[in-house]
């Protein structure tokens, strides 16, 4: 049973991430004359390394890993986190690493001081990890955006993913991209291909999300063959599957614009 504080605390990120969409300046255009998927990974377990990306590898295409540093070596009852030899790892074969903060908390629990020095502490965790660029681009822990800490992100990375549930397509606010969760159940994450399908007919930046690629998928996750099934559904649709990075520069987006 939900609590009345965790209800509130549900409806208070789902209102502030509503707000920032409708009214957040939005200067991305997103036009092009082909559809673009981006796989992403959020906090990272080790099997979106053993798994996730090694199947985006077999099809030529690379991923957007969102680490967060405090999280690192962390075993759960139902999943392990990656290590620093597995950061290391993403990074050589070509893989994006973005920052997903380092404590993994809720932005709004910050402040804007305790924010930066977070940031910052991930990004020395990455530095000390072999990353040799500081990450450009940022999630969302929780999928949960703040308003207030909106400038901050503006000055650190090139844009910030949340959820939303949609296809970016238009005019397009950086730093609340939108993106469509892979999770349970299976059946639920096979028919994603319906997104697939829908941005090769009308071409924007699809962005998926998901955590662990495993046989015994937590709730956030899915299986191995269903992450197959659905990149490769997305090349043999005609999609470019990007990393965040190359998506942004496809569009144009520099760091630091405005």
């Amino acid at each position: 049973m939900t609590s009345i504080a965790d209800y509130l605390a549900q409806k208070t990120d789902s209102l502030s991430n509503h707000l920032i969409w409708r009214f957040a300046p939005q200067r991305l255009a997103v036009t092009a004359d082909r559809p673009i998927v981006s796989f992403t990974f959020d906090d990272v377990p080790d099997t979106a390394l053993t798994e996730g990306a090694a199947i985006l590898e077999r099809h030529g295409a690379r991923g957007t890993f969102y680490i967060a540093g405090g999280l690192a070596n962390r075993i759960e009852p139902d999943r392990r986190l990656i290590s620093q030899q597995g950061c290391r790892k993403l990074f050589a074969s070509g893989h994006e690493i973005g920052c997903h903060t380092f404590s993994h908390h809720k932005i709004r629990t910050y402040g804007r001081q305790k924010l930066t020095v977070d940031l910052d502490r991930n990004l020395d965790f990455l530095a000390a990890v072999g990353i040799p660029h500081p990450p450009e681009n940022f999630a969302f822990p929780y999928n949960a955006a703040w308003p207030a800490a909106r400038k901050v992100f503006a000055k650190r990375f090139a844009s910030a993913r949340a959820g939303g549930e949609a296809i970016n397509r238009g005019p397009t606010d950086p730093w609340m991209l939108k993106a469509v969760e892979i999770r349970q159940p299976d059946d639920h994450a096979v028919g994603l291909t319906g997104w697939i399908d829908d941005v090769a007919k009308k071409p924007g930046w699809l962005i998926f999300f998901t955590h662990d690629i495993s046989s015994s998928p937590t709730p956030f996750g899915c299986r191995p063959e269903t992450f197959e099934h659905l990149v490769s559904h997305a090349v043999q649709s005609g999609c470019d599957v990007l990393p965040v990075r190359d998506a942004l520069a496809r569009y144009g987006w520099v760091k630091g614009e405005i």
